[in-house]
């Protein structure tokens, strides 16, 4: 093993790898600061250029870009509270808000620095324990998913607003978004009202980028002087307070590296459940929950770390077992096929120096992102000297670009547009956007694999739960849904 390490090291540090590993960070760090274009986007633009490159370097640029474009996606949500990724949008408003009371620099390395953080280990799980962790993912099946899926669901109980009826409300909402189109277990059309652009259903990145982009664009427009605020002061040092935060914040980091390595592992839900799923954890376990969504740097903290140490566990079942963790390992497992890296345990025999420089490329992508994701905040800070008349177009051409890029769709563009406009009277009646984008998140898996286990159960809602896998989720979703009904009739029942 030491001997295939030391190969592995030599092929990464190659002037060349080194070369393609630079210039997919710099790309992966436009791309996810850019609103409306995803990490998937990143990499999936990225697979033509691989034809061209060696194993290595082919890989590397796609989990260099990958992990890049995570952390980016958080510095348009800190300061124009306009997340860059799906991830970002879980603590979109923890980050916008430390900016308004002048800690820009506090939220952008609480961003950076944990998301190093939360990578390394990610990475140091994905080096030890590969083989044994992806056969235990194995061992869930669409039972498992179900409810790993509902439990991710009712995370929205904590992400919402004050108001658990308005936080439902916007649940609901996501909810009957996710269900129009074909794509569902009958395949048969829902609420497409005989249009064939919506028999493809609604795409999740013209929403969000209307969601928290145009919804903003509206608000300047309706309030030049109370819209998008944003301290004029300029970014200071962003790692000051990082070590007092470590120190402050330890078992939150290693709670939400632990959180997003495990839920990466699980096929299909990448780094955006883990985020969602990290600040809701965050948020219930905190001693000021209160706090959260008001600058708070705690469930910014534990969700930075998450996401991107999700996006190293994705990889444990890609190349074990060659079941994709997300979208991103599912393109990149396409290059590995092509690169005669075949996915699965014979991979560790026919090519362990191969896969040990994919484990050294991961260590190697995060360190980088220190310096190159303190450059990119730096050159992003002079935002905050834009006029915000002449940045509001900007925002709405970007925004417009974005939502047309997904599938190059004019259709995709309305849809932006309409739930911008949602967005706006949502906020405007204090109705959360969070839970309604979980909905439209996990409201597929959700009902995709309730279907398939009803199948396999021969229609008996005792599968849900005989397996012991199953019937702890179970347990562990039932206590979070109900655990905020009981604790309110406690509340009520005694004395005031």
């Amino acid at each position: 093993m030491l001997d295939a390490y030391l190969t592995a090291l030599e092929m990464v540090l190659a002037p060349s790898v080194l070369l393609v590993i630079i210039a997919s960070a710099a790309y992966g760090l436009l791309v996810g600061a850019i609103p409306g274009l995803s990490a998937t986007m990143a990499v999936a633009l990225l697979v033509p250029l691989t034809f061209f490159m060696p194993a290595v370097p082919a890989v590397a640029a796609i989990v260099t870009a990958s992990s890049m474009a995570i952390f980016a996606g958080d510095i348009p949500g800190c300061l124009l509270r306009i997340p860059g990724t799906p991830a970002s949008a879980a603590y979109v408003e923890d980050s916008y808000r430390m900016s308004l009371k002048g800690e820009p620099e506090k939220a952008l390395g609480i961003s950076l620095v944990f998301s190093v953080m939360g990578g390394l280990f990610g990475s140091a799980v994905l080096m030890a324990a590969a083989p044994a962790i992806a056969d235990y993912a194995l061992k869930f099946g669409a039972v498992e998913f179900f409810w790993i899926s509902l439990l991710g669901l009712s995370a929205a109980v904590f992400i919402g607003s004050s108001s658990p009826s308005k936080g439902v409300l916007s649940l609901l909402l996501g909810l009957i978004v996710a269900m129009v189109g074909m794509n569902n277990p009958g395949a048969v059309p829902r609420l497409t009202f005989g249009s064939t652009d919506l028999m493809a259903g609604i795409s999740l990145i013209p929403v969000i980028v209307g969601m928290f982009a145009l919804s903003e664009v509206l608000r300047h427009m309706i309030s030049p002087s109370g819209s998008l605020e944003i301290v004029q002061k300029k970014i200071g040092g962003i790692f000051a307070s990082m070590w007092r935060l470590t120190k402050q914040y330890p078992w939150q980091i290693l709670r939400g590296s632990t959180l997003g390595t495990a839920v990466g592992i699980l096929p299909g839900a990448g780094a955006d459940m883990a985020a969602w799923l990290s600040y809701a954890m965050s948020k219930r376990f905190s001693k000021e929950p209160e706090k959260f969504g008001t600058g708070h740097p705690e469930g910014l903290i534990e969700a930075g770390a998450s996401n991107n140490s999700a996006v190293s566990g994705a990889w444990i079942p890609a190349l074990v077992f060659g079941i994709p963790g997300d979208s991103i390992t599912a393109i990149a497992i396409g290059v590995l096929f092509m690169k005669n890296m075949n996915p699965g345990p014979t991979i560790f025999l026919n090519s362990p120096e191969n896969v040990y420089a994919l484990f050294i490329v991961f260590i190697l992508a995060n360190l980088i992102m220190l310096p190159l994701g303190w450059a990119l905040i730096k050159v992003s800070a002079k935002i905050l000297k834009a006029p915000r008349d002449l940045l509001m177009p900007v925002i709405l051409v970007l925004s417009i670009l974005g939502a047309y890029a997904i599938n190059n769709s004019l259709f995709d563009i309305w849809v932006m547009l309409g739930f911008g406009v949602l967005a706006f009277f949502m906020e405007e009646n204090d109705i959360p956007l969070a839970p309604a984008i979980l909905g439209l998140v996990l409201g597929p898996m959700i009902e995709e694999n309730f279907v398939n286990s009803m199948i396999m159960s021969g229609g008996s809602f005792v599968g849900l739960v005989d397996r012991p896998i199953a019937g702890t989720l179970a347990l562990v979703t039932g206590t979070v849904i109900l655990w905020p009904i009981v604790a309110g009739l406690r509340s009520r029942s005694q004395p005031a």
